[in-house]
């Protein structure tokens, strides 16, 4: 009633009054949606039909490992497959090499590769390594190799008998190509060495001999590339197989190679096999070839005992001996000095020896691996470059250390036993016995490093008051004396001392001592 008698005061005062319409108000109910409804986020994956997880069969170990290494082949073989359809092509230089350039003289009491009518890609090759005259087992061998006999050779190492079984090798297969089609795994020759590092740089010589030869090369060993050694013989033809008889048994086993077609077969270092209790395995590898009758045999050792003798007897057919005496390698191309020496001293000489006759390439054999390893700390504590070779050490590390030297990285190898046969290293000036061997034969093996196809070198010895009881032995393997000296006083000079560093350790605070509060004992509050 009120708002009624308002307006007609407003109509009777005031007059009309304009009236303005409100906008419609809408009352909209506020609707909530489900989380189905709302919008999905960018990031999350767009609904779909939920499947149930399937319930597999947890993978063990084993079929893991067998999963990994099938998908490695497959994806190893496709690179392999397409090389292996290629035939191996020789090597041809940018310039065409004239057989003329290569001219060596005449010279009373020595022999020419010439002389032996060798094929033009080997005389390519000889050319290049600057080979010019034979070494004497090398005169005695070829003629008799490259007319198809069987040959039974006793030479040390470092005499070029390498180089003489691998020409042979080449040779043949110049001269007489095969035109049928080989099986892959097949190869024409064989060569077995007791040791890896001995095949590996029996593998370096055939390949630079064989540079323009089309002919293809694979050295079997163990401890590395199992399955790059097994994937070439299971797709390449092969030509020439340098093996260790375990790993070549091993593949022959599993029927990946064979050797029924090997025309000609080298046993290399048979006395070591022996040593070594390689028999057995070689006897099963020869068994496998050809009969002696249908095949070549060069046969080489070191030292021919009675056994070997009758080992080279069952395995050649009438082969035709040579024999190289060890002082013939000994005593002419190779300077050897003793110096006799304490304990105290040795490193102090070997020191000054390496700094005043500034030897650059040194090899050092040692008797036990403790040595070798003080040793090298030793020669690194005074900023000389130096590296370790022993027995276990892994073949990759071996590999590596080897080049390094190789290569001029190292100034000083430091080995055992293990390196003194079947390690060919150019240019290695000093040989150094920080130990003598007890083995008077790897003393001529060790030595032998030095001074190797014609070249001079120098060994020396250290002889204590352990060591110099092996001399005798020595000197009676050889056939001569040894010069022993006492060293100069120069040379016994107290090494400089060198003290390593060492990280400086904070000094601590002493903290601060409290003494404890005696004790003293509250009287009894008052009561009231």
């Amino acid at each position: 009633m009120f708002k009624t008698f308002v307006s007609k005061l407003k109509t009777l005062f005031g007059g009309t009054q304009k009236a303005v319409s409100a906008p419609p108000t809408t009352i909209t109910k506020e609707i909530k949606k489900t989380p189905a409804q709302r919008k999905s986020h960018p990031t999350e994956k767009p609904g779909g039909v939920h499947h149930p997880r399937d319930i597999r069969k947890k993978e063990t170990r084993e079929e893991y490992r067998l999963r990994h290494e099938k998908r490695e082949r497959e994806t190893g073989n496709k690179q392999i497959l397409a090389v292996a359809g290629e035939k191996p092509q020789p090597v041809v230089s940018s310039a065409p090499w004239d057989s003329t350039e290569f001219k060596v003289p005449v010279v009373d009491g020595k022999t020419r590769f010439h002389d032996f009518g060798l094929p033009e890609e080997i005389m390519h090759a000889i050319y290049d390594l600057n080979f010019q005259y034979t070494t004497p087992v090398q005169a005695q061998v070829l003629p008799r190799a490259l007319a198809g006999e069987d040959v039974s050779a006793q030479a040390q190492t470092g005499t070029g008998k390498t180089a003489a079984f691998l020409i042979t090798i080449l040779t043949q297969i110049l001269k007489q190509p095969l035109t049928e089609k080989r099986a892959h795994g097949t190869p024409r020759a064989l060569i077995l060495a007791p040791t890896r590092e001995l095949v590996m740089q029996i593998e370096k010589d055939a390949k630079l001999l064989a540079k323009y030869v089309p002919c293809s090369i694979i050295s079997l060993v163990g401890g590395i590339d199992y399955k790059k050694q097994m994937e070439r013989i299971k797709h390449e033809t092969i030509d020439i197989v340098m093996a260790t008889p375990g790993r070549l048994i091993d593949f022959k086993k599993q029927k990946l190679i064979d050797l029924g077609k090997v025309e000609i077969l080298i046993l290399d270092e048979a006395d070591r096999m022996l040593d070594m209790g390689f028999i057995p395995s070689v006897k099963y590898i020869v068994l496998a070839t050809p009969q002696k009758s249908r095949r070549q045999t060069m046969f080489f050792t070191a030292t021919m005992s009675s056994d070997v003798k009758r080992l080279s007897e069952s395995w050649t057919k009438q082969a035709f001996e040579i024999s190289v005496a060890p002082e013939e390698v000994a005593s002419k191309n190779i300077e050897q000095i003793t110096y006799i020496t304490t304990k105290d001293e040795k490193f102090p000489l070997f020191y000054n020896l390496m700094m005043q006759k500034q030897m650059e390439r040194v090899l050092v054999f040692v008797n036990r691996k403790d040595v070798a390893r003080n040793l090298r700390e030793k020669l690194e504590t005074y900023g000389i470059t130096c590296t370790l070779l022993s027995g276990d050490v892994d073949q990759h590390q071996r590999i590596k250390r080897l080049e390094n030297f190789r290569d001029g990285n190292v100034r000083v190898l430091v080995a055992t036993d293990v390196a003194s046969r079947g390690i060919h290293v150019d240019a290695i000036s000093h040989v150094v016995n920080y130990n003598l061997p007890q083995d008077a034969e790897e003393y001529v093996h060790r030595i032998g490093r030095t001074g190797r196809a014609g070249a001079t070198g120098v060994s020396i010895s250290f002889a204590d008051e352990e060591d110099s009881y092996e001399i005798p032995k020595i000197e009676e393997f050889l056939g001569n004396k040894l010069e022993c000296v006492y060293p100069d006083e120069s040379l016994l000079t107290p090494v400089p001392e060198v003290f390593p560093r060492k990280e400086m350790k904070k000094e601590r605070v002493p903290r601060k001592t409290f003494s404890k509060r005696p004790q003293t004992r509250r009287p009894p509050r008052k009561t009231r």
